[in-house]
């Protein structure tokens, strides 16, 4: 039981730690009279209860897979240091997939119990740093099946290119021919 305690304490002085770089974690542990971190602990449980009953599971599951990374994104760009540019375009890559399948399998899923719980787990080890999920994800998956079909993949693109071009040319020529007469 020490050990746990032990461990706790480490990691709530941590997430304080953390949590002490945001004026609004700030304000409302003063105005509240209790810590931020419990305030922390108490808004994610109540969050994650939300998704555990379906209540705007699907929502507040989007919500967290865009939110922090969108505004992680948005750091990362405004720094110099390209690594977390990596970090986060890899994680969007993978987002970008998981968004692509569920579309094709949420009827499906969506009857799964705890769907929208084991959604908004699976986003959070894609993006949190500890995890690198997302990395795992592209490296052992998505980066060798591009690969693969990276000519096939870049030769229907250009087809689509040109046939687009020519459809456009086709069309300018007769709204020109059309403006002629």
């Amino acid at each position: 039981m020490e050990s746990f305690q032990a461990k706790f304490k480490y990691y709530n002085a941590q997430a304080d730690k953390e949590l002490s770089k945001y004026p609004l974690a700030r304000q409302v542990e003063s105005y509240l009279n209790v810590p931020k971190t419990y305030v922390a602990y108490g808004a994610g449980g109540f969050i994650s209860l939300l998704i555990f009953f379906n209540v705007w599971g699907q929502l507040l599951s989007n919500i967290i897979g865009w939110g922090y990374p969108a505004y992680a994104s948005f750091k990362a760009i405004e720094t110099p240091d390209e690594k977390d540019d990596i970090q986060w375009l890899t994680y969007w890559t993978v987002f970008g997939f998981v968004n692509l399948a569920e579309f094709f399998s949420d009827r499906i899923l969506y009857w799964m119990p705890f769907y929208y719980l084991f959604k908004t787990l699976f986003f959070l080890w894609l993006f949190l740093p500890p995890f690198k999920g997302a990395h795992t994800v592209y490296h052992k998956f998505l980066r060798p099946t591009l690969l693969a079909y990276q000519g096939d993949v870049d030769s229907g693109l250009k087809n689509i290119k040109d046939k687009a071009g020519d459809i456009f040319s086709a069309a300018a020529s007769n709204v020109s021919h059309l403006a002629a007469e």
